[in-house]
């Protein structure tokens, strides 16, 4: 599997117009025949294309400067050059393209086969046919093609997904997502062994189906980027509604405030994305007490969510009213697949 790359850098150069052409008519028995030099070819654009067989940036690890075909040279007998190829660059779904310079985002490249023209080519150079005018009706001169746009993109990718699961390390995202999916993350007691969100499909009921979206566990300080944070938190932003996943063995309040913060802090529209809150490890000792504890601090504090359950990902319990619970949320405003 490749490694995980969700930013990279581009530099992209459309191709150049081709040069026109200085050219007379050489006919027998014409001595003096008039400018037939053609003009040159456009350039190649440069175009960023959706493909949903890649998963993620790392081909540009190693291969990031790209450059479009130059259109050729005009040449006698009127002929125009040909046209430079345009260069397609293929990127997985969710994509953001902002210009490196500026900021600003060029494009939001989420369908399959959507694309964006991030770069131009430039249009070719007269020949001398095409500036014959009244006053020079044999001009010995032409136009050179104009140079391909040159620009610089950052690209990063944000998961897309229906429904996200976040949380501090070791909540136990990665055995619910595996549990509730074909996933297959790494999972381990300690922290930060996610260190790439996972996808997996979740059936709901026949032919129903959401994607389930296990991003990286959050720690404060994660909106400054401790922790890879804030390269975790910008997958969150696509996902249609969160799982907040809670440790309930210790500190399960605690860690919510902490987490919500931290998105709070990142973006304010990640903190308001719709929570259905999970207690998870309801099977060891005293959690069932430490999730009545919870709910009740979540009223107490008038915390806003659409939905609280009780759930042990490594063994079962809970999952199946998870998943419905899920389901019918995301179908009652028809973001079902």
């Amino acid at each position: 599997m490749s490694k995980f790359i969700d930013k990279a850098r581009i530099l992209v150069k459309a191709g150049n117009g081709g040069n026109g052409c200085v050219s007379f008519r050489r006919e027998r028995f014409v001595p003096k025949g008039g400018p037939d030099g053609g003009n040159g070819g456009s350039g190649g654009d440069v175009v960023l294309e959706v493909d949903a067989r890649l998963q993620t940036l790392s081909d540009f690890r190693h291969h990031s400067h790209f450059t479009a075909e130059s259109g050729g040279h005009g040449s006698g007998k009127n002929r125009r050059g040909r046209d430079g190829e345009t260069l397609v660059i293929r990127v997985p779904q969710g994509t953001l393209v902002s210009d490196s310079d500026s900021g600003k985002v060029i494009a939001d490249l989420v369908e399959n086969g959507s694309k964006a023209v991030v770069a131009k080519g430039e249009r070719g150079g007269r020949g001398n046919a095409a500036r014959k005018s009244s006053t020079n009706r044999a001009p010995r001169v032409c136009d050179e093609g104009r140079v391909g746009e040159k620009r610089r993109f950052d690209l990063e990718l944000r998961v897309i997904a229906d429904v996200g699961i976040i949380g501090c390390p070791n909540a136990g995202k990665s055995t619910l997502i595996a549990r509730l999916s074909k996933a297959e993350p790494k999972i381990a007691s300690y922290p930060f062994t996610t260190l790439r969100p996972y996808l997996g499909i979740v059936e709901y009921k026949p032919f129903r189906t959401f994607v389930l979206a296990e991003i990286p566990g959050l720690v404060e300080g994660a909106h400054r980027g401790k922790g890879l944070g804030d390269e975790f938190l910008q997958h969150a932003r696509r996902t249609k509604l969160l799982i907040h996943l809670i440790d309930l063995s210790a500190g399960f309040y605690e860690n919510y405030t902490v987490v919500n913060e931290e998105m709070r802090l990142y973006d304010y529209e990640l903190s308001e994305k719709p929570q259905v809150i999970v207690g998870n490890k309801v099977d060891i000792p005293g959690a069932a007490e430490n999730f009545e504890r919870l709910v009740g601090k979540l009223k107490e504090n008038s915390c806003r969510n659409s939905g609280v359950f009780a759930i042990s990902a490594l063994t079962g319990e809970g999952l199946t009213e998870l998943v419905d619970g899920l389901g019918k949320l995301l179908e009652s405003n028809a973001l079902l697949h």
